[in-house]
């Protein structure tokens, strides 16, 4: 099959393509803007071989969209481009809107134009998965309470919110004018490639320089942590398994507190990098807390269980094996994650 993925070069996006080269023999073409956070070196050129085709287009050009759903013809869509910094949608919301909620209507509507060219076989075949959110939820208040795909929509932040929108016109479109359409919502996820601004490769990279660890508040907040590798086996598991028309929350089964993620990076660190940077007696001594950001939601918590009954799918990694993973691939990455600090990576651009 012929899979368009947009967001192909993001974190998650790029994920999903390297399981699709290296596990199965579809052939991928790779829509991309190539914004500051689209990184082409997250998928090795050993991977891409004939099967791979990159798109360098943005998804708010309907006629860029149009047109590569013209000339390359896929049979599954997986949209993933997103702006998706919680920090970033507070200091600039605008960019989020057009993105998140224009795009994925320009999206829909070529695919929409696009599946009514189809043969019945054909139409037999496509679907449009839609790649969103648990934040989209808001946050829950009980210990034990999760979220499921049931739960109402409370969006906290610009970001959460303009998420919830693009999920809302998906299912509208598939309603409305019978697109076949799917859609999940995935907890945090953390793992290789992951761009420097989030947490998780934050906290990695500012220990190894002896850099101040920022904490929000009292790094009370809860989150479920999702391997990303782990995500993208579900996302393809859903693409080609999932019912139209269904919802499928996908979660790690791993909640945990932000300040206790913090730590476990600092933990791991005394393990495998022993060696610190002048100064420094230990990488703990590094956690600063700061101010709160406005809105911060309290606890996400991912109900999967329909994604195990009905899919066959659970995560592989538990937080612990999925944390050294990640700490011991940015150790061993240097070149990946030095070329995003000092912008060399943008060099790698195509059209």
């Amino acid at each position: 099959m012929r899979i368009l993925v947009t967001g192909g070069a993001g974190f998650i996006g790029s994920a999903v393509i390297r399981y699709i080269l290296t596990e199965t023999n579809n052939t991928v073409i790779n829509l991309d803007a190539l914004t500051y956070a689209g990184n082409l070196e997250s998928i090795p050129e050993r991977l891409q071989a004939n099967k791979y085709i990159f798109c360098h287009a943005d998804i708010c050009d309907y006629s860029a969209v149009k047109n590569i759903f013209d000339e390359h013809k896929p049979n599954l869509v997986m949209h993933l481009a997103a702006e998706s910094h919680v920090d970033r949608s507070i200091e600039g919301p605008g960019e989020f809107v057009n993105t998140n909620i224009i795009g994925t209507f320009n999206l829909l509507e070529c695919a929409k134009y696009y599946y009514e060219s189809l043969s019945s076989e054909e139409k037999s075949i496509f679907k449009f998965h839609h790649v969103s959110t648990d934040e989209v939820y808001g946050d829950l208040e009980g210990t034990n309470d999760l979220f499921t795909e049931s739960t109402s929509y409370a969006p906290s932040s610009p970001y959460s919110a303009s998420k919830a929108g693009s999920d809302h016109l998906v299912r509208a479109w598939g309603r409305t004018y019978g697109l076949p359409v799917i859609i999940t919502n995935c907890s945090n996820n953390y793992g290789p490639y992951h761009f420097p601004e989030k947490l998780i490769p934050h906290v990695i990279l500012n220990a190894l320089h002896g850099k101040k660890l920022p904490v929000y508040g009292e790094g009370t907040q809860i989150r479920d942590w999702l391997f990303v590798e782990d995500h993208a086996r579900a996302l393809y598991k859903v693409i080609t398994k999932g019912k139209i028309g269904e919802t499928y929350n996908i979660g790690g089964h791993n909640e945990k507190q932000n300040i206790e993620v913090v730590k476990t990076i600092c933990d791991l660190l005394e393990e495998l990098a022993p060696k610190k940077p002048e100064g420094i007696l230990y990488y703990k001594d590094l956690i600063t807390f700061v101010k709160d950001r406005p809105g911060h939601d309290v606890r996400y918590a991912i109900d999967a269980q329909k994604m195990k009954t009905e899919l066959g799918w659970e995560p592989g990694e538990t937080f612990e094996s999925g944390m050294r993973k990640t700490v011991i691939w940015y150790l061993e990455n240097n070149d990946w994650w030095r070329r995003v600090l000092n912008g060399d990576y943008k060099l790698n651009r195509i059209g």
